[in-house]
């Protein structure tokens, strides 16, 4: 029986023989709200070159979907190899017999290992099911929780860590700021030596306050500093927001990052950032 807190993991990466590691990696960073437009998604990130992609609210057998494993596919046609960590099972979007799940998937072009969920201890009961709820879309009724997807690629001679979070979109930014915190006290486990990548759906500016001095603190570094652009796109209601981020540690900087706001595939747009090792 599937648990929340199994990863499924697939390698479709072509084995290489690398003798010098690479001086630098190019990161994207995408929410891809649930691959609902899976041929734009894999478009463009077969256009980006990216050595390693952390992607949020990717379906696995839902119905809204057309019941494709989307992490899977993308890793397949990208020849990557990839992690997923399930995040909720989507109670309207499958069946018992059938269950509907999203989460968060890292693909890379290296070998990845040592992958593990944190999810967070402190959650929005928002999505929890009701007895007064029927179990029809509108509602979103959900078993699970926000995570982050923690795993390393083994490039060459070098490791990365790559922390994948999606925060909660529901409650206030003191729960999100919960959920930087405890993503921080795990990122302690690893010394300043071993560099780690920070990414995700953050669900809130981190530019500023006190999520900005949690990361601060964490000795993170924001690889778009200078060019807080929004991530989102505008809506009828209200324009776009800067909740999408890469931040790093240890000894690696960014060279480059960009937000691909011409790219329509999703109600996020992907980041990317290029990555060099010191």
């Amino acid at each position: 029986m599937t648990t929340m807190q199994e990863i499924e993991t697939g390698s479709f990466a072509t084995p290489r023989w690398v003798l010098i590691p690479p001086d630098s990696i190019r990161v994207v960073n995408w929410n891809i709200n649930r691959g609902l437009q899976l041929q734009g998604v894999i478009d463009f990130l077969s256009s980006a070159k990216a050595d390693i992609i952390l992607l949020q609210e990717s379906d696995l057998n839902a119905r809204r979907t057309h019941r494709v494993n989307v992490a899977r596919q993308i890793a397949q046609k990208l020849q990557m190899n990839y992690v997923f960590g399930r995040e909720f099972q989507e109670l309207t979007q499958g069946s018992r017999a059938s269950p509907a799940y999203h989460g968060q998937a890292t693909l890379s072009r290296w070998p990845l290992s040592n992958s593990r969920i944190l999810r967070f201890q402190k959650q929005s009961n928002f999505w929890q099911p009701h007895w007064f709820l029927p179990e029809i879309e509108p509602f979103q009724e959900r078993i699970g929780g926000r995570l982050a997807l923690v795993c390393e690629a083994n490039i060459a001679r070098k490791t990365i860590v790559a922390y994948n979070l999606h925060l909660e979109s529901r409650g206030d930014d003191a729960l999100r700021c919960s959920q930087i915190d405890e993503t921080l006290k795990d990122a302690w486990q690893y010394n300043l030596n071993k560099p780690i990548v920070l990414a995700g759906d953050f669900n809130l500016d981190v530019s500023r306050g006190p999520a900005a001095a949690a990361i601060s603190k964490g000795q993170f570094q924001d690889a778009f500093a200078k060019q807080h652009v929004p991530t989102t796109s505008p809506s009828f209601l209200e324009p776009g927001r800067s909740i999408d981020w890469i931040f790093i540690r240890g000894p690696i900087k960014c060279t480059s990052a960009s937000v691909h706001n011409a790219t329509s595939a999703s109600d996020h747009y992907p980041l990317s950032a290029a990555l060099s090792f010191l």
